[in-house]
């Protein structure tokens, strides 16, 4: 007979020890541990939203499995910070024992129901990295408002329900904040108070419900009573007093005052003995050491048991580097109580959620009644919606500016990013905040605190989120963070809503002012030491946007290259044509770099060659490069060649095809690839346009007019040559960009289609108003609506051949603002623009559309797939489908679940606006890098940050040496302006940039880069509402 084989054990186990059935709290998504065999019981646990929940656990489960049960359901990765309590057969309070088992604690479970709340108080709520976990907060402080349990003046006490009252109805209606103060209450006096509160509810306009969030802890915790728990006891003189807890040590009250506190540094034991509560205080050499003992007498011996477990706990928990260990069992006698602190300490805890690029899950709000980047159930979906949250990089997820968003904070992304996170939209997420998202960056830049700058942003506020482009101005890279942050992501996204860490696009890490405060004495003495010519300022632009132009090339020469390297799938053909191609330049430019840094350091003193000859022009220097320039013709004009071979690489293996797209997920790919094979040709334009600034500025008698003159006439040359070229391959390379964010199309890319324009537009339709991203080519129409895929792909609904289309406004005609109809030769359909200059550029270029389509002999190519079509037949002469099936997209985009949430089109999603073929080819022209000084609107010192202006976005780096961003601050719909005297900001050279609550001020070095910064800024932030060049019409 075979022997089972021996199972490992250890010596507790040999010894009857009981197993540890731990799960960390914070791995939201694993499954909780096998439980014990036995009889499965029914536990109910009320939320801190007043839901009740039914776990089932096993007879024998320790409370920590229960614990885990409750923390998985709510997808809560600082789980330690909350405890579950309930009363026992004495109507006692106690905290549910994560090591003992379940049952033996709560006697009567039928009858008896758990309630998950905050245990532990930390002071500084931005300790509190996730979004999910400061609205738990925010719960707990609406509930100990409510109870009486927070005592605070009737100041503080209507400014905290009017953020409570944002986060649920929104934005002051006299009407509606009225009617929700008579049906809720929130204090016990509320009547009394209820004018401040409408008062101060007013002053909320554009607050999101994590910004809301994020002011209520700001408030409540600098309360004296924030997070107390009154234990009553008397003191030898049988004063009735009492005792509470907190992250500082054991606080001593009489009525609602404090009257003293007993610092941990101080306590050198606690105890209890009967029901005698005793603190031994250390002896104080500067005192008589006698008196150390204090002695407090509580109701019973229970009564002190249980405030003194919570102390251990408390002490433990802020106190400790990490979970104290168990004591060995004794083998004879036992001496004390062996209860000790179970679960992560808070730095355990900090450190583990900064250090972990944690999957954010979209959660609900269960009594707000508006739109946030948490308004899904954390049950209904397993996938995370991609928002630049308001983080630092925060990505502040699209509007969502700050997950920073993680830098975005990063800030959505809230995250701002969040910036989630993260992710909000707001400005910057986490770099891998959604679109929209302000910079990955959270509300914590704002009070100059956060996470670490590879935190996700501009989380920048989830793609739902009211202010993030994803969500909130986190800014979101790679779809690591938030774009509208307001954050992700991360990483990401620079927005100001609290999602600081995920992106969407916009929350980050990077926007926060910790460590980052410059002395503007200091800064004001280096500026003077440099030369203040406008010629030296256009030289030093030369020399940042060359530095920023090398290091896209190095993603094509060495990151691109070395991926293809390790690979074989790629074909050798597409191997040697990019490495012919892009070496020879990117070598050629090396050299040219070095000669302008030179060049550089000469003007500004910092070398002796200027003793030798003038050093003060830099004409000479790009006439040589250029001539030298021209002799790489040929390898430039093969840059389109090798863009259309990838391409072709791409379609015909799925290999190559999944390692394009896994690449364009790394952070040094922070903006889609073939943006970067077209930068060669790009430079060339701003070569052009530096030359002619140059050449403006020079009088004909300068000594480097005649060699900037020169140099204009050969890069001129250069650009008339390849200008079709360079026309025809963005806009493919558009096209190819367009087809990875569109599911149901099958020929996009074909020869003779151009791109005109996409953006949001409301559709009428039997249900209303519905929002729906439109794109016009130049021979139909197609409009979608985003799907429920986790690559936020937009599922297309119909589309319209542009060929007999007629257009007429219709606002009398339906009662719609900005409305017009399109008459097709198959359909009608009714939309509205968000206002009347929108609506203009929508009519405008379709009028233009239409006549290209109709001047064209070509018959209009069917842009929906077959199976989409052949529904589509079915109904009513073509009528869009609604179902959910089709909201939630088809199969097959499941497989570019990779593509990033912070694209171009998620951006114009969010925030509500479009963009054109020329709106792309102006930010082509209008590039650039430099440094510059970051501030929020409530922080006080400014942070030095390298800047790249590209795509409609800024993207931000600790210096012009890193690899990639670590948040990004997608600007569409951002308004561009000068700070005014209200604002205090007393310095030379500051725009400021907004978008709904989202606030950036950002400083450059001089007159003329102030001026820069805000032409190319406005050119993303004010729509070009331009024709197409008749020049464009004749490409194809």
């Amino acid at each position: 007979m075979v022997e089972p084989a021996d199972r490992p054990s250890t010596a507790g186990q040999r010894l009857g020890a009981p197993e540890s059935f731990g799960v960390s709290t914070l791995e939201p998504g694993l499954r909780p541990p096998a439980q014990p065999p036995g009889r499965q019981v029914s536990i109910r646990v009320q939320m801190l939203d007043d839901t009740q929940e039914v776990f089932q656990i096993s007879q024998r489960s320790p409370g920590k499995v229960l614990f885990d049960l409750v923390c998985a359901h709510l997808n809560l990765a600082e789980g330690d910070y909350f405890g579950l309590e309930y009363q026992d057969h004495r109507k006692m309070t106690l905290w549910l024992d994560l090591l003992k088992p379940t049952l033996k604690q709560i006697r009567r479970p039928k009858n008896t129901i758990l309630r998950f709340v905050v245990k532990f108080f930390p002071p500084d709520h931005t300790q509190l990295l996730e979004e999910l976990t400061r609205y738990l907060f925010a719960l707990q402080i609406k509930r100990d408002l409510a109870c009486g349990r927070l005592i605070c003046n009737d100041t503080s006490a209507a400014l905290m329900v009017s953020h409570i009252i944002q986060s649920e109805i929104g934005d002051f209606d006299e009407t509606q904040s009225w009617q929700h103060l008579l049906h809720n209450k929130y204090l016990p006096d509320q009547d009394a108070i209820r004018d401040k509160i409408t008062d101060c509810h007013r002053k909320h306009v554009g607050q999101t419900p994590a910004v809301s969030d994020y002011q209520l802890l700001e408030i409540a915790r600098r309360l004296e009573m924030y997070g107390v728990r009154l234990h009553p006891a008397k003191d030898r003189e049988g004063t009735k007093l009492s005792l509470s807890v907190a992250h500082t040590g054991v606080l001593v009250f009489q009525g609602y005052t404090k009257i003293n506190a007993f610092n941990w540094s101080k306590i050198r034991k606690l105890s209890f003995k009967r029901k005698r509560f005793l603190i031994k205080l250390r002896a104080d050499p500067a005192q008589n050491a006698h008196h150390d003992t204090l002695e407090f007498a509580m109701a019973s011996r229970d009564c002190c048991k249980i405030f003194w477990k919570i102390c251990v706990e408390y002490h433990a928990f802020f106190r400790l580097f990490e979970e104290p260990k168990p004591k060995p069992k004794p083998i004879l006698f036992t001496r004390g109580s062996s209860f000790r602190f179970s679960g992560r300490t808070q730095k355990q805890i900090i450190d583990y959620v900064k250090d972990t690029e944690l999957k954010k899950v979209p959660f609900e709000r269960k009594h707000s009644k508006i739109l946030s980047n948490s308004s899904a159930s954390p049950q209904s979906s397993s996938f995370r919606s991609q928002v630049p949250k308001e983080s630092a990089m925060f990505v502040p997820s699209a509007d969502q500016p700050d997950s920073a968003r993680a830098v975005h904070k990063a800030e959505s992304n809230g995250s701002e990013e969040p910036p989630a996170a993260a992710s909000s939209t707001n400005g910057f997420h986490d770099i891998r905040a959604a679109p929209g998202s302000e910079p990955t960056q959270s509300r914590q830049s704002h009070h100059g605190t956060g996470s670490a700058p590879d935190s996700q942003f501009l989380n920048p506020e989830s793609p739902a989120s009211e202010d993030s482009p994803a969500g909130s101005p986190h800014a979101v890279i790679n779809g690591n963070g938030s774009v509208n942050g307001q954050g992700t992501g991360s990483s990401g996204i620079l927005g100001p809503g609290p999602e600081g860490r995920q992106l969407s696009p916009l929350t980050s890490p990077l926007l926060t002012d910790a460590g980052c405060v410059r002395n503007d004495d200091e800064e004001e003495a280096r500026r003077k030491k440099f030369p203040t010519d406008k010629a030296y300022f256009i030289a030093k632009e030369l020399l940042t946007t060359e530095r920023t132009y090398l290091k896209d090339l190095q993603v094509v020469t060495e990151s691109f290259q070395g991926v293809m390297g390790k690979d074989e799938a790629f074909p050798d053909s597409v191997k040697n044509l990019i490495s012919a191609s892009y070496d020879p330049v990117y070598k050629f430019h090396q050299g040219f770099l070095k000669e302008v840094e030179q060049r550089l350091a000469q003007w500004e003193g910092r070398s002796n060659a200027h003793i030798k000859g003038d050093y003060q022009r830099i004409g000479d220097v790009l006439l040589k490069n250029i001539q030298g320039l021209r002799q790489l013709t040929v390898p430039l004009q093969k840059h389109s060649e090798c863009l259309v071979e990838v391409e072709r690489a791409c379609r015909s293996s799925r290999k190559v095809e999944a390692l394009s797209r896994d690449f364009e997920q790394q952070r040094v790919c922070y903006l889609p690839f073939n943006i970067f094979l077209l930068r060669p040709l790009h430079r060339l334009l701003h070569y052009k346009l530096i030359l002619e600034r140059l050449c403006k500025h020079y009088p004909p008698t300068h000594d480097d007019f005649r060699d900037c003159r020169a140099a204009l006439a050969d890069i001129s040359e250069m650009v008339l040559q390849l200008q079709g070229t360079m026309m025809k391959m963005e806009n493919f390379q558009k096209l190819l960009e367009l087809k990875k964010d569109l599911t149901g199309i099958d020929n996009l890319a074909i020869p003779g289609r151009e791109f005109i324009r996409l953006g949001c537009l409301s559709k009428l339709s039997g249900k209303g108003l519905q929002q729906r991203m439109f794109f016009l080519f130049s021979d139909s129409l197609v409009y979608t609506s985003r799907g429920m895929t986790p690559s936020n792909q937009f599922k297309v609904h119909g589309q319209l051949p542009l060929y007999g289309m007629t257009i007429r406004e219709s606002e009398e005609e339906w009662g719609v603002p900005h409305s017009f109809t399109l008459f097709g030769q198959r359909q009608s359909v009714v939309v509205a623009a968000s206002c009347a200059p929108e609506m203009e550029r929508w009519v405008e270029d379709i009028r233009m559309a239409i006549d290209l389509a109709e001047q064209s002999s070509s018959p209009s190519t069917d842009l929906l797939s077959t199976s989409l079509s052949d529904n589509k037949l079915s109904e009513d002469g073509g009528a869009e489908l609604e179902s959910e099936e089709e909201l939630c997209g088809s199969r097959s985009s499941l497989e570019r679940q990779g593509h990033r949430g912070n694209t171009t089109v998620h951006v114009c999603w969010h925030r509500n606006t479009s963009v054109s073929m020329v709106d792309f080819s102006v930010a082509v022209e209008n590039q650039l890098s430099g440094n510059l000084l970051r501030k929020f609107k409530n922080s006080n010192g400014w942070q030095k940050l390298w800047v790249v202006f590209t795509n409609f976005s800024l993207f931000f780096y600790k210096s012009h040496q890193d690899d990639y961003p670590l948040a990004s601050l997608p600007l569409l719909g951002y308004s561009v302006t000068v700070p005014s005297e209200s604002e205090n900001i007393h310095k030379d050279y500051v725009f400021k940039l907004h978008f709904k609550s989202h606030v950036y001020y950002f400083r450059s070095e001089s007159e003329y880069t102030f001026e820069r910064w805000m032409e190319v800024i406005r050119s993303a932030t004010c729509s070009a509402s331009r024709s197409l060049p008749s020049t464009r019409k004749d490409l194809y």
